[in-house]
């Protein structure tokens, strides 16, 4: 297969889950430029390792299994040290705004991101660490099956299942209040 078909095969498959990734980046690292740049690097990895990826399997699962390792090695090592600025990023940066770039992505729309959730159910999440979210995301947001999560992760099923049970559990511990002011559960004076 030359360069140019293995181009347009990986962009045919690939760009069909830019906004599920994105989605799951966003809630993953709780900030958008962050997010943009995981989805990228995500992207990158695959088209690098395109030619290993067996046609007729599972793309979603492959994507997702290099956003999920692109995330643990390299943006859990960016939360410990301190972010740097270089002047000559922002400079360019202002130039392009100032410009209008339109070869910028911006197919995302941030608001409806903050629709998806309310804002106790994104706290809620939030307040799990990045191993019971990452399950709960994978699994209950983009449909994974606990064998597809075991090997994103790669972890055993069994703990895969571990945590997605018990961050279902502490979900419903900090949503509880949430539910009942919503009317999802009814209080002994409604009864």
């Amino acid at each position: 297969m030359s360069g140019q078909e293995q181009k347009s095969q990986f962009e045919e498959i690939a760009f069909t889950y830019m906004d599920s990734l994105y989605s799951t980046a966003l809630r993953l690292t709780r900030n958008t430029e962050e997010a943009e740049d995981l989805v990228q690097d995500t992207y990158l990895r695959a088209y690098r390792f395109f030619d290993k990826f067996q046609l007729g399997t599972n793309f979603k699962a492959w994507i997702f299994k290099i956003l999920t390792n692109t995330f643990i090695n390299k943006y859990r090592k960016m939360v410990r040290t301190p972010q740097q600025v270089q002047l000559e990023k922002v400079e360019f940066g202002l130039e392009n705004e100032n410009q209008g770039d339109a070869s910028e992505w911006s197919g995302f729309d941030e608001a409806n991101y903050e629709g998806l959730f309310d804002d106790d159910i994104k706290s809620a999440l939030s307040q799990l660490s990045e191993d019971f979210r990452m399950a709960i995301l994978l699994a209950d947001v983009e449909g994974f099956s606990y064998k597809e999560i075991a090997e994103m992760v790669d972890r055993p099923i069994g703990t895969v299942m571990s945590r997605l049970f018990r961050g279902r559990k502490m979900l419903q511990k900090v949503l509880e209040k949430y539910a009942k002011r919503e009317g999802y559960i009814r209080t002994a004076k409604q009864i």
